[in-house]
């Protein structure tokens, strides 16, 4: 399984982008960042590539705000 397919629990996302889980779930009640639903549970679910991708992008702005 590559990171195309590879899937993060909200809490794996929320502490690899140093946030709560409550930010991830207004991001997605808001429609910014969307999360997939298990099709069982209904659980959040999170590509891991565009949460590595989001990282990155916190990340690159963080360094040019300082």
């Amino acid at each position: 399984m590559g990171d195309e397919d590879e899937v993060l629990t909200i809490k794996a996302a929320a502490e690899l982008l140093d946030v709560s889980e409550q930010t991830l779930r207004r991001c997605d009640n808001a429609g910014k960042h969307r999360a997939k639903r298990h099709r069982m549970n209904g659980y959040r679910l999170y590509p891991r590539h565009q949460v590595l991708e989001l990282r990155r992008q916190i990340h690159s702005g963080s360094e040019k705000a300082s």
